[in-house]
Order: C-alpha cells, then structure tokens, then sequence
C-alpha cells in the first residue's frame, strides 16, 4: 500500500476528515504527482483563490512574503535562525526590534539583543512578568497551582502592549509559555517571529519528542487506556527501584 493510502486510511480511523497531514503525495509543491482526492489545493474555489491573491497585494503582506522567500532563497541552509532573523528584519525595513522574553530565557535574551543592536539594530524587550501581577488575583487561578512556579503571572498581554507602545517595527518571541504565546499573538501589534519555542524538559527543543516519539517518548503515541497501563507498569518499576537504592 502506498504512503499515501496509508496516511489517508490514519486519518478516517480516527475520525477526522483527511487534510495535508494525511498526505503522502505533496504534488502542491513538487509538481511531479497526482493531488489526492481530498487534496485541500484542488478544494480551493476560485473565489478563495482571489481572495488569498488580494490578500498578497497588500502592501505590507506582500514586503513580508517577498523578504521571506528571498531570505530562503538566497541563504538556504547557509544562516542560522538569528542570522535569518536579521537579514528578514532588514528586508522589511525593520529598524525597531521588540523582544518579548521568558524570564528564563532573560540571559539569552539580553545576549540577542547584544547581536542585534551590533547589527545596527534598535532593541526594546519586555519580560513576561512585567507588571508583577498575581496569578491569584487577576485571573482566579486556585493557589494551588502556584506552589511551584510561584504567584506572580506571565503576562504576555502588557509585552505586547508594551511592544506596541514602544513603535516596534518586529516582535521576537523568545520562549514565551505554551498558552501564554497565543495571549501574546492575540495582542501583538505588526508583525512577528519566533526564535525560541519553550520546551522546559527538552531544552527548547520540542521536535526532539517527535524525533524520539518511537523510543524514548514511545508514550506520547499510546491511547489513553495504554497510557494508563504504562504509569503502572512505571511507577511499580520505580518502587522496586526505590526499595533497592535503600537496601544498598
């Protein structure tokens, strides 16, 4: 059966009506095969295509589309993720930066912003605790919740007013929380970019699970009933465990 049989039988399996995940095929960017039947290209009507066409002729959408597929062409695989970032920033005639910023990423964060002002560069960060506002207080959260990480939120809505207000002219995420990037996004004024996606286990690196998803992180494609049997099995094999480290 072929890959992409294979994927689209996957995706009726569970429900779901099939779409570019469940694709083997890719013809929409290789040219070289036939479209699926559920092919979302060929699903297109014309009428959504001149919108998406109308879309690109504006002005500002079109600058950041140009400057990004001429960053991909003319530095493929030879620019690291910063380097890409700057020379897209100077293709849009960004001059401004704003850098919204984990305060656990803060060291990083000030050492980007060193490599950017010395490109020439204005840079403007907001951290997310900016505010000092209490998770507690401000949106209910049980204190509970607060035991480890402690009271005072995220706020990644004041970074992106704050951004906002300084006149940003592109927004750099640096590892903002899963939940608290969406926040961010929602509020963002002008254009913006990821440089770190946080990932608190694997080093932010989140692909690394997809990378290891059949061996170290096996449990992440287990349904819930066999999730619930890996515990047991791992928390019975940590109690042996334990039970031997206090013999030794």
């Amino acid at each position: 059966m072929s890959e992409n049989r294979e994927n689209e039988k996957q995706g009726v399996a569970f429900g779901c009506p099939n779409s570019c995940i469940d694709c083997g095929v890719f013809n929409c960017g290789r040219q070289d095969k036939k479209y699926p039947d559920f092919c979302l290209t060929t699903g297109l009507t014309k009428e959504e295509y001149e919108e998406l066409e109308e879309l690109y002729h504006d002005p500002i959408n079109q600058r950041i589309a140009v400057a990004s597929a001429e960053v991909e062409g003319a530095f493929y695989q030879q620019l690291t993720r910063v380097e890409e970032t700057m020379e897209f920033a100077k293709r849009i005639g960004a001059k401004k930066l704003g850098i919204a910023s984990c305060v656990g990423l803060i060291q990083e964060s000030k050492l980007l912003a060193k490599i950017l002002r010395l490109n020439g560069f204005e840079v403007y960060g907001a951290a997310c605790k900016v505010g000092a506002m209490k998770k507690t207080e401000t949106v209910g959260l049980d204190e509970a919740y607060t035991c480890q990480t402690g009271n005072v939120m995220c706020n990644p809505i004041a970074q992106a007013k704050l951004l906002a207000k300084q006149g940003v002219d592109l927004n750099i995420m640096m590892g903002l929380c899963c939940g608290h990037d969406s926040l961010f996004l929602k509020y963002a004024k002008g254009p913006t970019t990821v440089l770190v996606v946080k990932d608190r286990v694997l080093g932010n690196n989140p692909v690394q699970a997809l990378y290891q998803a059949s061996a170290y992180y096996k449990r992440l494609l287990m349904d819930p009933k066999q999730r619930e049997e890996y515990e047991k099995k791992k928390e019975e094999a940590d109690r042996r465990i334990a039970e031997a480290e206090k013999k030794d």
